[in-house]
């Protein structure tokens, strides 16, 4: 069993603890968010739109990075390691695929949306329709993504803080509760304060020590098992003399008796065709708009935007990937159902202490990244369009901002309520996904087609729901999921539209005046000849391909070279730096900002 020089045998990793240096520095981390939180109190205190979106005055370089912390989630190392050690590095795809519809928030909607200048997303349904369908649809979105949405997807987050303190402080899982609460006090304390400036700010330190971080756990642990080679020889053992465990793609060929609707294969198809247009998420998504809107302007919003992909896709897996292979070979006793406990218990067997201490306080910095900001963004859907629009329209701006830290209050000890509930992350984010899985494809169209109203929006969320939650039911996987609710969906929302009358004219023109998308607009451009083309064009394409050329071709290059295969390495950087240099090309021609 594997032993090293200060550390204890992989078996015992339930039993460490943490030294006094590393209190320290936990200690010192949760003292500086606080007064970051302290600091920005009262200048998020003046109005809503600085509590929630800085005033529209944040910097690329900040409004991108706060959107790479806040996915930097304490449970995202933890659902990684989950999808390595059960499937191999391939199942990524479940989340790697939504680089393609990033980058259709890089190239047009980052735009779009500073364009419209709302608080909200929500805001923008009144904006884009008209009448009681619209404020119906506004309200129902603004209640179910603050409070069932957000308290999933915290109660995951909340829960995965939980396994990190049960694992490196040794509580027992029937006290989980005090490891909630301790998470829950935490991120309180500056999501109250501070609003969203306390958030951009504290998520840029946030980020450097949770990468940071993530990269020396990956060296220890690699130095624990002799090195890449050495890790590769192992797997390869393990898994009868070929390492299928760092495929970046599933197999192309169906073995055993599993046909091909089963494969690993037909999963990543429906991945790659399907789930990254067709989600919530396919215009931006919710917190990711908001920082968008927080934006200076839409150089800021889009350059930002395209920062945040790079991070989030070809920088950040690989030390969290690194990780999980190691785990396959220390601590194979852990369950497959256990998969996201070898993590952090990565972090008790190979670091010293002091770095183990570090390392808590990056997943406390990845939880308060994540948890923070969907404590302010739920509460702005709240406050915004709900409690302003329907039930306190004309209160003093200060009210509004007492309420909205009310708010976030509620909704934090909600979510921990949530959290209590939950055993497997990945699970829930299988859950969750498909609720919305009909709806993407409407919102791309309600920027770009004039027949697209509010009732196309709702029927399409109600089909989602109505046909997810019986697949749930009889514990159908995802992939069948979404090719079952997408197409009825688009059914459906398709049906409806045109059953039901279109948006007035008036509106429409409104809408695009502001906006100027372009597209399918043929009635409306007629009678606003003075407004040039929007942004749609064969241009697009070339920024978009050049993007996925840049992404993909990143992520899989440094992975390529840190398994030591230099030349398909280079080559795919190669091809990852003329998709940059493209997009630099169109980014600095004046127009593209026009």
């Amino acid at each position: 069993m594997l032993t090293n020089e200060g550390h204890t045998p992989a078996n015992n990793w339930a039993l460490m603890g943490l030294s006094l240096i590393d209190w320290v520095i936990i200690g010192g981390y949760c003292a500086l968010s606080l007064g970051v939180g302290v600091y920005f109190s009262r200048r998020a205190g003046k109005d809503i739109r600085e509590f929630f979106i800085s005033g529209s005055t944040l910097p690329w370089w900040l409004l991108g990075t706060s959107m790479v912390a806040t996915t930097f989630g304490a449970d995202t190392p933890l659902a990684v390691t989950e999808y390595v050690r059960n499937d191999g590095i391939w199942r990524n795809w479940f989340w790697w695929n939504v680089a393609l519809g990033g980058l259709l928030g890089v190239f047009l909607f980052s735009r779009l949306w500073r364009r419209a200048e709302v608080l909200t997303d929500n805001e923008l349904i009144e904006m884009r329709y008209s009448g009681r369908p619209a404020m119906i649809l506004r309200a129902f979105k603004a209640g179910y993504f603050s409070t069932i949405y957000n308290f999933v997807v915290m109660g995951w987050v909340i829960q995965a803080m939980a396994t990190i303190l049960q694992v490196v402080l040794g509580i027992p899982a029937e006290l989980q509760w005090i490891s909630i609460a301790f998470c829950v006090c935490i991120a309180l304390g500056y999501a109250v304060l501070s609003g969203f400036w306390g958030v951009v700010v504290t998520d840029m330190f946030q980020f450097l020590l949770c990468l940071a971080s993530a990269i020396v756990l990956a060296i220890y642990s690699l130095d624990a098992v002799g090195g890449i080679e050495a890790l590769k020889l192992k797997l390869a053992e393990t898994n009868g003399g070929t390492d299928i465990t760092m495929n970046f793609f599933p197999p192309l060929q169906v073995t055993g008796d599993t046909g091909f609707l089963d494969s690993p294969l037909f999963m990543f198809i429906i991945f790659i065709t399907m789930m990254w247009w067709s989600s919530h998420n396919a215009d931006g998504g919710g917190y990711i708009i908001q920082r968008m809107l927080s934006a200076k302007n839409e150089a800021h919003s889009l350059i930002g935007t395209l920062w945040f992909n790079v991070a989030h896709y070809a920088l950040r897996p690989w030390p969290w990937i690194i990780v999980a292979l190691v785990t396959m070979v220390t601590f194979p006793e852990i369950s497959r159902e256990n998969s996201k406990d070898a993590y952090p218990a990565a972090i008790n067997a190979f670091l010293p202490h002091g770095l183990r201490g570090m390392l808590v306080a990056s997943f406390l910095a990845a939880f308060m990244s994540t948890i923070d900001t969907h404590l302010n963004w739920g509460t702005s859907y709240f406050i915004n369009d709900i409690y302003r629009r329907f039930i306190r329209p004309t209160a003093p701006a200060r009210h509004y901002v007492l309420v909205s830290r009310i708010t976030i209050v509620v909704l934090m000890v909600m979510a921990g309520l949530v959290a209590s509930q939950m055993n497997s992350i990945t699970a829930a984010w299988e859950f969750l996904l498909p609720m919305s899985a009909g709806i993407g494809l409407v919102l791309i169209l309600r920027w770009f087609w004039w027949r697209i109203n509010a009732w196309s929006e709702i029927s399409a969320l109600i089909a989602s729901v109505i046909i997810n939650i019986p697949l749930v039911i009889m514990d159908v996987a995802v992939q069948y999921r979404f090719m079952v609710i997408v197409p009825f969906s688009i059914i459906v929302w398709v049906s409806v539209t045109f059953l039901t009358k279109p948006v007035p004219g008036e509106t429409l023109m409104k809408f695009y005046t502001k906006v100027r998308p372009g597209g399918a607009w043929g009635p409306v451009r007629k009678k606003l000849p003075h407004i040039k083309r929007g942004i749609l064009g064969w241009g697009l394409l070339v920024e978009w391909f050049s993007g996925v050329a840049l992404i993909y071709g990143a992520t899989f290059g440094i992975g390529k070279l840190i398994f030591h295969e230099y030349t398909v390495g280079a080559a795919l950087l190669g091809i990852s730096f003329v998709g940059g240099g493209v997009i630099i090309y169109r980014l600095t021609r004046k127009e593209v900002f026009s």
